[in-house]
């Protein structure tokens, strides 16, 4: 319903309007007769304070990277501005990525994962946050397409799941 996730005060007596009502209905069959991920549905999951877009090209982002990110890595990295160059290796949705871009504001940051349709994700995201100057999305079988590139920082949140256990 595109409501503010923080205020819901104001629209507690609100009523649906038919079209509404439609989209909420359609998107709940999805959820339970395809068992789609919320996330899936709506086409957005969120971080923090920070939205991503997601489809089933990329895994439903959740880190605790994140939350470390928040502080900048605090205590392990004492002055933020230090950092210039991050790499989130398996980046999927690049919502690590950018996340170190907002937390590491001298960085300039690789966003590598093996898979083009993910990458397709990662690339919407880093526009939709006006991070192309800064976050570069790289296809690559893990370090094959940066050897011998070094980097301040790596972050690696790769798929854990396997996908009997999905099913």
């Amino acid at each position: 319903l595109h409501l503010p996730r923080d205020t819901l005060e104001p629209w507690l007596d609100a009523h649906l309007t038919k079209n509404e009502r439609l989209t909420l209905l359609n998107n709940l069959q999805q959820r339970v007769v395809h068992r789609l991920p919320t996330a899936y549905v709506v086409q957005e999951a969120w971080l923090g304070p920070y939205r991503f877009y997601v489809d089933q090209r990329v895994i439903v982002p959740r880190s605790y990277f994140a939350e470390l990110l928040e502080s900048g890595f605090a205590p392990w990295i004492e002055d933020a501005e230090s950092v210039t160059s991050a790499l989130d290796l398996c980046t999927g949705s690049g919502c690590l990525a950018i996340l170190m871009a907002h937390a590491f504001p001298n960085a300039e940051v690789d966003a590598i994962d093996i898979s083009p349709d993910a990458l397709a994700v990662a690339r919407r995201n880093i526009a939709d946050y006006a991070l192309e100057d800064r976050v570069r999305a790289v296809e690559s079988d893990l370090f094959a397409a940066v050897k011998g590139k070094r980097y301040d920082l790596i972050l690696s949140n790769p798929p854990y799941v396997t996908s009997e256990a999905m099913e």
